[in-house]
């Protein structure tokens, strides 16, 4: 296992075999990449979290040799060469070439041809040593057999069957695929005219290098012919590739030679291309998947680590026409102070109502931010909102509200709010977006936040593991306050886990706040292992003991608490105090366990303890004269908001309904290799109008520098 880690990941072999085994020790990758960088040599959560996927593809290898070996055993055909092939082995299509051969079989017209006594005249067609075929097979005609040229194509299907069985001449075809494939489709010309149908236009009558599509365009194809649109083809230089196959295997000029080209074509047609064109399209689908499974994951990453008000009073409002605005008060925790619908649009028109209710609730509850949902209604209220004169400076924010319809009609929604209706509640997450986006967004499913490419196209399980790694990852590279935590957020923290998050969660509403991360050790189910792979995540504000408010393990607080002592000062004077930190001579403090890797990151946390990573969140407003794309023309320089990113480019709110995308071309003057290297998502950017097409309803923009 270490070695095949090793060679597919580059990294040195002793940090393979710590981590994996404090993988089997159930530690988890934020704790093993933060708390244990002597053991592993200092490997980021990326590096931790590849040799767990080497891993388990390892061990996915091993269990497909034992099953293989055992069905081997059980035919009694395992000869030690065989046992000695498996076993060295490195990949899965190896593997299964190995042992295509041994494979039962349903009935095949080889197994017909067996049957009736053909192979020892296939035997002799390959030996390719008799000159006069047809005098040898009519030996085979009989009652099964009526004819020489029956008994000839029967032994042909023996021959390629054999064929289809090599490894070399699967991977003669397996070569062609991968450097010379293309992909090519057709219109289905009896749904051409449908509606439906026309986003796939461009696919129509479409060819393209199989390993130079971009991921995008394959997903887009597949879907356009999932749904019957178009069909697809993967084709070859079928002559090349079978002249390959003839140089391969044919060794004379004589009948038999004439006897295995035709065999060596059928088994092109009807076995070899058939199955391995099919592997092409997997294996390039595969790759697909990784693509916009990368990409999603970079832009949930971006969403949950998006910036946040804090803790500030917040009035978050829904904006609607006929069903009016849904408008909630939310305290500095994000708890729900007061909830009302104003109608200051069509049909009802009571602006002067509205703007009177929302100036009275900021007075009453004393909000210092506004947040507005981005959806139907939104720039109208926005322009509503901003027409108020505030007693106070009110900072106002437009709010992404996607996945919030998911968020409350959810069980999650429901037990927390049982006695208020799915408007309340699609309000209160929008507001409490607006004050911590990682804290609101880890409730709801992350494919329906709808940052990515064709998320329902790709391998779901895939998808939803490289998720909940990114989820993890946010949620404890920020930290969690354990005595606000929703059940939700607390399921992420290292080492916790759904369970246990329930059990932290009625612990703490029956027994009140934590005041200590000792106190974690009383919750039910909660032992040893999850108390050392969670307490340095969970923070706890105003403890007695200022430590559990960082992210210095309990582990080390003896150590900390030993260096105020050698300094001369308390521990609360230790804390943020850099000119004694960045004096301690901390070789002193080096132990088998502590290498220095660890005491800067120590000295680190202690300077600046609990800080957020995140950036606050800016007010923004975008161009009050552009209500609908009708508004746009060729030029303008806009501001807009990035909302999503994919691999062809990225795409910007400019405060209409449509966005606009920045095709990767239009994003620099140089080549870009990574969209996320030239934005970022919710970046504030500036953008130049090139194109807009209003009957397809597509705006062309460029990243104005």
């Amino acid at each position: 296992m270490i070695k095949y880690i090793a060679l597919n990941t580059q990294l040195s072999e002793i940090s393979i075999k710590n981590t994996v085994e404090l993988l089997n020790q159930d530690c988890t990758i934020p704790f093993i990449s933060r708390y244990r960088k002597e053991t592993t040599g200092n490997l980021d959560e990326v590096q931790v979290g590849n040799i767990v996927k080497f891993k388990e593809q390892f061990e996915a290898l091993e269990k497909r040799k034992l099953a293989i070996l055992k069905a081997l055993e059980e035919q009694a055909i395992l000869t030690e060469d065989l046992k000695q092939k498996i076993a060295k082995t490195q990949d899965l299509i190896t593997l299964e070439d190995l042992y295509l051969p041994f494979k039962k079989k349903r009935k095949t017209k080889a197994e017909t041809a067996r049957k009736h006594g053909l192979e020892s005249l296939a035997k002799i067609i390959m030996s390719q040593n008799a000159n006069d075929i047809e005098s040898i097979a009519y030996k085979y005609v009989n009652g099964d057999v009526s004819t020489t040229e029956e008994a000839l194509e029967g032994a042909r299907h023996i021959i390629a069957e054999w064929l289809n069985e090599r490894t070399d001449i699967r991977n003669i075809l397996r070569n062609e695929l991968e450097r010379r494939a293309q992909i090519s489709t057709k219109v289905v010309k009896s749904k051409s005219t449908d509606d439906k149908a026309q986003k796939f236009r461009d696919y129509f009558d479409w060819s393209e290098s199989l390993n130079r599509i971009p991921s995008h365009r394959l997903l887009a194809i597949l879907r356009a012919e999932s749904e019957g649109y178009i069909r697809v083809k993967i084709e070859v230089d079928e002559i090349r590739v079978l002249e390959r196959i003839d140089h391969k295997i044919i060794r004379s000029n004589n009948a038999c030679a004439d006897q295995i080209e035709l065999a060596i074509s059928d088994a092109y047609k009807r076995l070899l291309f058939p199955s391995l064109s099919n592997e092409a399209l997997t294996n390039a689908k595969e790759k697909a998947d990784a693509s916009a499974i990368t990409v999603f994951a970079k832009n949930l990453k971006q969403l949950l680590l998006g910036s946040p008000i804090g803790e500030k009073r917040v009035l978050a409002i829904d904006p609607g026409f006929r069903t009016g605005c849904k408008v909630v008060c939310l305290d500095a925790q994000g708890n729900l102070k007061h909830n009302e619908t104003i109608y200051p649009h069509a049909p009802k028109n009571d602006s002067i109502g509205a703007i009177k209710k929302i100036s009275s609730l900021a007075e009453a509850y004393k909000i210092e931010a506004i947040a507005i949902g981005n959806g139907t209604a939104s720039r109208e209220t926005e322009a509503l909102i901003r027409k108020i004169q505030f007693k106070n400076e009110i900072q106002v924010f437009v709010v992404s509200e996607a996945g919030a319809s998911i968020y409350s009609a959810s069980k999650i929604a429901r037990d927390e709010f049982p006695n208020y209706d799915v408007t309340v509640r699609g309000s209160v997450s929008i507001g409490r977006r607006l004050q911590d986006p990682l804290a609101e967004l880890v409730k709801i499913d992350a494919k329906s936040i709808g940052v990515g490419q064709y998320q329902h196209d790709v391998d779901q399980t895939k998808l939803q593991k490289q998720l909940d790694t990114v989820v993890e990852h946010c949620v404890n590279a920020v930290g969690v306050n354990i005595n606000s935590a929703s059940q939700p957020l607390l399921s992420y923290v290292s080492g916790i886990g759904p369970k246990l998050a329930e059990n932290i969660f009625n612990y703490r509403t029956e027994h009140g706040v934590f005041k200590s991360r000792k106190d974690l050790l009383k919750v039910p189910r909660l032992g040893g292992k999850a108390f050392e792979q969670s307490a340095a995540f969970l923070r706890i504000k105003g403890a007695k003991n200022p430590l559990d408010d960082s992210a210095v393990h309990p582990e080390r607080y003896t150590m900390v608490k030993q260096m105020a002592k050698d300094e001369g000062v308390s521990l609360e004077d230790l804390i943020g105090n850099k000119a004694i930190l960045q004096h301690i001579d901390l070789k002193k403090y080096v132990s088998e366990g502590v290498g220095l890797l660890t005491l800067k990151d120590i000295i680190k946390e202690l300077e600046k303890p609990g800080l957020d990573i995140r950036e606050t969140a800016k007010a923004f407003t975008f161009n009050q004269n552009i209500k609908t794309i009708t508004d746009l023309h060729e030029g303008q320089l806009l501001p807009g908001i990035v909302n999503n990113i994919t691999n062809f480019g990225c795409f910007v709110d400019i405060g209409i309904k449509e966005s606009g995308l920045i095709h990767v071309s239009n994003l620099s003057d140089s080549f870009v290799k990574d969209v996320n290297e030239h934005v970022h998502l919710h970046q504030q950017i500036i953008v130049k109008v090139l194109e807009v097409d209003v009957s397809r309803k597509r705006i062309q923009l460029k990243l104005h520098k």
